[in-house]
C-alpha cells in the first residue's frame, strides 16, 4: 500500500470508527458481532481505499459496506443453522448414542461427565466407538502399553462412579477383591 493510501485509510478510520461502531451495535445481535462487522467493513475499506469517497460521503459508503457485511453474516448464520439441524438429524439416525440405548443412559452419561477428559475419551474410543486398545493408542498418539494401563484405571474409576450412582456396593473398590488384569 502506498503512503498516500495508508494516510487516507487512517483518515477514514479515525473519522468514522465511532459512527460505524454505533451503526453496527444497533444492528448486530451482540457487541462481539458488531465488532466483527466493523472489522470486516474496515477491511473492505482498506482493500478498496481508492473507491472510498471523500468527506462525509465516506461514512455513508462505510454504512453501505457494513449493511452488506451484516446481510452476509445473517445469511451465513441461517445456512449454518440449517446445515447444523440437518446434520443433527442425520447423526441421530446414523450414529445412535450407546448411552441412550439403555434405561440407565442418564446415569452412565452423568458418570462419564465426572471423569477427566482423557479417561472419558479413552472409554468412549474403546467402549462406544469399538476400538481395540492398540487402535485407541494410534488415535491418541500413545504407546499401546500406556493406553492399556490408562484404560484399566479409567474403567476402574468409571465402575466406582457407577457404583455410587446405582448405590451398588459390589462395583466399588474393595481392598479384598482384585480387578482383572
Amino acid at each position: 500500500m502506498r503512503t498516500d493510501d495508508a494516510a487516507r485509510f487512517r483518515e477514514v478510520f479515525d473519522g468514522n470508527f465511532r459512527a460505524l461502531l454505533g451503526y453496527a451495535i444497533r444492528r448486530a445481535e451482540s457487541v462481539d458481532d458488531a465488532a466483527d462487522v466493523v472489522a470486516d467493513t474496515f477491511l473492505v475499506a482498506w482493500r478498496r481505499i481508492g473507491e472510498v469517497p471523500p468527506g462525509d460521503a465516506a461514512r455513508l459508503w462505510l454504512y453501505g459496506v457494513a449493511r452488506r457485511v451484516l446481510a452476509n453474516r445473517r445469511r451465513g448464520d441461517i445456512r449454518r443453522e440449517r446445515l447444523g439441524e440437518k446434520l443433527r438429524l442425520e447423526l441421530v439416525s446414523a450414529v445412535p448414542d450407546p448411552a441412550e440405548t439403555s434405561d440407565s443412559g442418564v446415569v452412565v452419561r452423568a458418570a462419564m461427565a465426572r471423569l477427566n477428559d482423557s479417561d472419558r475419551e479413552l472409554l468412549m474410543l474403546t467402549g462406544w466407538d469399538g476400538l481395540e486398545p492398540a487402535e485407541a493408542a494410534t488415535v491418541l498418539g500413545l504407546p499401546a502399553r500406556t493406553v492399556r494401563t490408562r484404560l484399566h484405571r479409567a474403567r476402574k474409576r468409571l465402575r466406582n462412579l457407577l457404583g455410587d450412582a446405582f448405590d451398588c456396593h459390589e462395583h466399588q473398590d474393595d481392598p479384598t477383591t482384585r480387578d482383572e488384569k
